[in-house]
């Protein structure tokens, strides 16, 4: 007997979902909360940035590194972070992979690739720590964080999952990203006092033409006879509106654009898991500044800038890089001057205004087999370096 159903029949919501969006919404509430209350009790029995180094090498303190090193892209550098990150954007793959109506943006772009993509930065990020971590001490901070996002999360794109791709690409990442970092921001950017982002990112660039140089040459690191084009992004079934709900939604997902995810979800775990950490100890992420708040604040104006004045190139193109000041020029200017509301709209206004137009046209540019985040970091650097020098001017006026 043949079975039919009403495809026009609205489908029901599992009772799972609604408790996972519950909880979401709980924990994010009591999050904030705690975020804003009084955090005297805490802050005296929870271990700060300070606290962290002071301990380095043990190996409570290399583990709470590493795993910082996986949320220090957006500056926060705490562990709470990290695990926010990473747990968010598992939710959003799973939510995808199952269909769920609030998935949000498909996770890395809806290649389907993010479990190969995640795998490979992480390994990136140990073989960099176990081969540079020496260079960490109580008072010498290093980018050991490169290559989490960076590298080897770009072959995966390109190239496509599988162990080949996966492994060479952490390996490159621990061999060419890390130690290209290490030598620019502390024989270049330390000696002309230039922000260490310069040349995290200067180093990314650098490394990832090297690499993708050696793939061209040598085909076989990423490819195999059974080799098979990486999958393409999914198009989504419903064309968006770029209204305001859009609008939001895209401002929080710029959060979580660096390390490839690029998903509400993922987002708000680690700007939950952030602000957990400052409920606890104000002094633990960000490196003990103190500014969170102020750098979570000017990230969110910086990408709304972003969003509202190049909303006719996301319609154009369908994705636009506007993240690109949430984890360079805004960041930078406000742990180099401050706080002030003068720094964290003029640093927002101007990385909106010139990274994201930059790193189009140097996109241009780059040859189809090296992966176009190439330029969005080099868009980083330039807009780092002309920017945060022209705020110190401004104002020192």
């Amino acid at each position: 007997m043949e079975v039919t159903t009403d495809k026009n029949q609205p489908s029901r919501k599992s009772p799972i979902d609604t408790a996972v969006v519950l909880l979401m919404i709980g924990a994010t509430l009591l999050i904030v909360w705690l975020s804003f209350s009084n955090r005297t009790f805490w802050g005296a029995h929870w271990p700060g940035y300070g606290d962290m180094v002071s301990l380095l090498p043990e190996p409570s303190a290399r583990l709470r590194w590493v795993l910082g090193d996986i949320s220090e892209v957006a500056f926060y550098k705490h562990e709470f972070a990290s695990i926010g990150l990473l747990a968010g954007a598992y939710l959003a793959y799973w939510a995808s992979r199952t269909g769920k109506s609030w998935q949000g943006f498909a996770i890395s772009y809806g290649t389907g690739l993010w479990p190969w993509l995640v795998t490979s930065s992480l390994l990136g990020l140990l073989l960099s720590n176990l081969l540079w971590g020496w260079t960490v001490t109580a008072t010498t901070w290093q980018p050991t964080f490169v290559a989490f996002v960076s590298l080897p999360a770009a072959m995966v794109l390109m190239f496509g999952g599988g162990w080949k791709v996966t492994i060479n690409g952490a390996l490159m990442g621990a061999l060419f990203v890390t130690p290209m970092c290490l030598l620019i921001v502390n024989y270049v950017c330390q000696p002309l006092a230039l922000p260490a982002v310069i040349g995290n990112v200067l180093g990314m660039a650098i490394a990832s033409v090297l690499a993708f140089l050696f793939c061209r040459y040598w085909p076989s690191l990423v490819k195999s006879r059974s080799s098979q084009t990486p999958p393409a992004s999914i198009a989504p079934a419903k064309a968006p509106d770029y209204g305001v709900i859009w609008s939001l939604r895209r401002i929080l997902a710029d959060f979580s654009e660096a390390p490839f995810f690029g998903n509400e979800l993922a987002s708000l775990g680690l700007i939950l898991g952030a602000l957990l950490a400052y409920s606890l100890n104000p002094s633990s992420p960000a490196y003990g500044s103190g500014l969170l708040l102020h750098i979570i604040g000017a990230q969110a104006l910086a990408s709304a800038i972003g969003v509202l004045i190049w909303r006719r190139q996301w319609m154009l193109r369908g994705w636009y890089p506007t993240y690109i000041p949430l984890v360079s020029v805004v960041p930078a200017a406000i742990l180099a001057y401050g706080g002030s509301w003068q720094i964290i709209v003029s640093s927002a206004l101007l990385g909106a205004l010139l990274a994201p137009p930059l790193a189009c046209v140097i996109a241009r540019k780059l040859p189809a087999d090296m992966h176009a985040y190439i330029a969005n970091v080099l868009s980083m650097a330039i807009s780092t370096l002309l920017i945060v020098p022209l705020i110190g001017f401004l104002i020192a006026d």
